[in-house]
């Protein structure tokens, strides 16, 4: 069974379903043949949006990602605790 071709939006490569990298936002199916045309085109992105839209998502996701850090770095303890 033939995979299904997609082309990347940034630098035009074709390329089979399943290799790359698809992300689903605001509404479109974003296909890229890798992680750095995907950078470049978030890079493009960012200057797109609002600032004070923008400032409030920096802040939502580093908070988020601090948490996940802060239970990794927890978790990590309690494993250190557990062989001693």
């Amino acid at each position: 069974m033939a995979s299904r071709k997609l082309r990347c939006i940034v630098c035009g490569r074709v390329f089979y379903e399943g290799q790359g990298v698809k992300i689903v936002a605001g509404g479109h199916e974003l296909v890229f043949h890798s992680k750095s045309c995907a950078l470049k085109f978030l890079r493009s992105l960012l200057l797109y949006i609002d600032q004070k839209e923008l400032e409030r998502a920096v802040k939502n996701a580093l908070k988020e990602f601090e948490e996940r850090l802060k239970e990794l770095e927890e978790a990590s303890k309690k494993r250190i605790e557990k062989v001693y």
